[in-house]
């Protein structure tokens, strides 16, 4: 594991280990972070721990053109129930992700610190967000960071069935409309591998950013 300074330097993501750490430090200042998604890294850490960074191989990532929609979902999505916008509500998103109660998860990686971090990233253009409505009531959405042709998803929130995946299946769609490579979606999980997402090597990865 390396520590890092002050300097705005990552080491090579290929010294991290078999768990994807690969550094510990820094700080949470845009410059920072911008750089460290554009390289495949992504802080991970819990409320006081010190930042933790992270290059997971294989990396976890969907391929617009190969979203998987069910029939049922093709149809909850068709009946016109939920109505869904982008960028429009970053700060309640990431509230929302930040505070929901997730199954076998105590407490949230998204301390405060990290809040402030993504609101700023989010002012200067780069974090965005995806919004699903029921009437007027925010039901579910996502935050990630915009790098311009790769997506790199970080959270997403669900208050009723099924809204997390409309808001995926909802940016999917709009990125593959805008020619987007693909969406970074870090470590693999089931639910994100029931629709279309696979693992590729980190250096495959690497060279796509």
């Amino acid at each position: 594991m390396y520590l890092l300074s002050d300097e705005l330097v990552f080491p090579p993501v290929e010294l991290a280990d078999n768990n994807g750490l690969l550094a510990i430090g820094g700080d949470l200042l845009p410059e920072r972070l911008i750089l460290a998604y554009k390289s495949g890294i992504f802080p991970w850490y819990n409320q006081g721990e010190p930042i933790i960074w992270y290059s997971p191989n294989p990396r976890m990532v969907l391929f617009p053109k190969n979203i998987i929609i069910s029939k049922s979902m093709r149809k909850t999505i068709r009946m016109g129930k939920f109505t869904m916008t982008f960028n429009q509500n970053f700060s309640e998103v990431i509230d929302q992700c930040k505070n929901i109660n997730r199954k076998d998860q105590n407490g949230t990686w998204i301390t405060q610190e990290m809040k402030v971090a993504y609101q700023k990233l989010h002012e200067l253009g780069f974090a965005k967000s995806v919004e699903v409505w029921e009437s007027d009531k925010l039901v579910g959405g996502l935050y990630g960071i915009d790098l311009g042709n790769i997506f790199c998803g970080e959270s997403m929130f669900s208050k009723v069935n099924n809204a997390s995946k409309i808001a995926f299946i909802f940016l999917t769609k709009k990125l593959e409309k805008e020619n987007y490579l693909l969406i970074d979606c870090q470590v693999y999980n089931d639910h994100l591998a029931s629709l279309g997402a696979e693992e590729i090597a980190r250096n495959e990865f690497v060279k796509m950013l």
